[in-house]
């Protein structure tokens, strides 16, 4: 039956090997079942209620991959999409989470629509390949700013960030925290990144995953042996599971469907669904075509032969992650360990998504798994963006300037939506009162992109 459904023989694979791939995939990416409940409740999202629309969605979008592709790639909310969710559009430009789940949804709607036409063909190819380099590149180092926060690494000061001590924390935040809350757990997510570092460098299947666990163990450790108290009024809470009330998968309820549609068509909120979709799609899009180039399974030109089933599965996921209350849901690039283990089908993308679904029993110990323990996950997953800077052509200069200019604003800016509309206006411009666009044969959808994004700095 399985070789019947997902032609198991034309693919050049069997039942193990698709088996094993489908739960190194799930090993590689596991991480975000702790990492999106952390950074989508700095908005007051229900903790829980997230962990369980994380996986949720997860497993309904890799399965969807499975039934409209039969490719073996997993989806699950985005890095980077998340915390532009909640660092940039609810904490940054005050929306709030039910608009932003909303938007979410809206870009999912568009991604739908433009999946089942060759819309997002010209799109794709309307957006220079430099630019499309620096957007990674500025979510990278964004990123890992953000885990750097989280982890109280960097914090707030007189010079705008600066590196964590106790003094200048407790002077900040008008707190007294100690060496046993704050100070501790400082030492621990920087350990966490130098552990994480190493299972890298050491190409350790999983190693962003076993990262985040060594991280934990090592602060259930510090508990155990009084180094670490927790302080719950300060934000640091027990790092022991609690199973008290037994396996009870986490309610949905406080955040399933909560979409708010206020302010709908403003200029500001326009740009923020843009932004969802620009990032969404050109991730998809290089994700899937990168990993299924490693793969073998682009044809003689070099396209992949059931892309529209791939990206329809990608948006569906999406508008359903917004329901169930997560931000965007895209195809991970981790899906390459399960391909690199002989990956080939559908069967493989099943097979992470039942071990999605068997993760929501686990609720308790993915939800005890502290901020300073998925940081690292943050700054090593930056890094991973950030070495797509070599994708950037540096030798002309018209090109890397805007590049730069996109890749700086994002962090500085606190934003991925400044960085993309900085870059598209800094592109065009540049080109332009340099001659260099007639040259380059800019297109149209770029000139309409940069006179949006500078009406908006105006209308706002």
């Amino acid at each position: 039956m399985l070789e019947k459904m997902f032609k198991l023989s034309k693919n050049g694979t069997d039942v193990r090997t698709e088996l094993v791939a489908g739960v190194t995939t799930f090993m590689t990416m596991a991480y975000i079942l702790a990492v999106n409940p952390n950074v989508l409740s700095a908005t007051g999202m229900d903790r829980g209620a997230v962990f369980t629309a994380t996986a949720i969605a997860s497993l309904l979008g890799t399965l969807m991959m499975a039934v409209l592709a039969n490719y073996p790639f997993a989806l699950a909310p985005g890095m980077g999409l998340n915390a532009y969710f909640a660092y940039t559009v609810v904490l940054g430009m005050g929306y709030s989470w039910q608009m932003a789940l909303a938007a979410v949804f809206v870009e999912g709607i568009i991604f739908i629509l433009l999946s089942l036409t060759n819309v997002r063909e010209a799109i794709f190819n309307a957006i220079p390949k430099n630019l499309k380099a620096a957007v990674s590149v500025g979510i990278g180092l964004f990123i890992a700013f953000i885990g750097l926060q989280n982890a109280k690494i960097v914090i707030g000061g007189a010079t705008l960030v600066q590196l964590f001590s106790l003094e200048n924390y407790n002077a900040v935040n008008g707190v007294e925290a100690s060496f046993h809350d704050v100070g501790i757990t400082v030492i621990l997510a920087i350990l966490g990144i130098f552990i994480t570092a190493i299972l890298v460098i050491l190409n350790v299947k999983g190693n962003i995953l076993w990262g985040i666990l060594a991280t934990w163990i090592l602060g259930i450790i510090c508990q155990v042996t009084g180094v670490y108290v927790p302080n719950p009024e300060l934000g640091f809470f027990s790092l022991l599971p609690d199973f008290s009330g037994g396996v009870v998968v986490p309610s949905i309820a406080p955040i399933f469907g909560k979409l708010s549609f206020k302010n709908l068509l403003s200029p500001s909120f326009v740009v923020v669904i843009f932004a969802f979709l620009f990032v969404d799609m050109f991730d998809t899009l290089g994700t899937l075509i990168g990993v299924s180039s490693k793969a073998g399974m682009l044809d003689e030109d070099g396209k992949l032969p059931k892309i529209k089933g791939a990206l329809l599965a990608d948006a569906i996921a999406t508008t359903a992650g917004a329901v169930l209350g997560t931000s965007t849901t895209t195809t991970f690039v981790e899906s390459a360990a399960g391909v690199s283990e002989g990956g080939r089908t559908g069967l493989t993308a099943v097979t992470t998504a039942i071990l999605f679904g068997l993760s929501l029993l686990l609720a308790p110990i993915f939800l005890a798994i502290p901020a300073f323990a998925t940081a690292p996950a943050l700054v090593i997953v930056g890094f991973y963006m950030l070495t797509n800077i070599v994708e950037i052509d540096f030798t002309d200069i018209s090109e890397a300037i805007p590049c730069y200019i996109c890749i700086v604003a994002m962090p500085l800016f606190y934003s991925i939506s400044e960085g993309i509309a900085m870059g598209v206006i800094s592109y065009v411009a540049l080109n332009l009162l340099t001659g260099k666009a007639k040259g380059k044969k800019i297109s149209i959808l770029m000139y309409v992109l940069a006179v949006l994004f500078v009406l908006k700095y105006f209308v706002l």
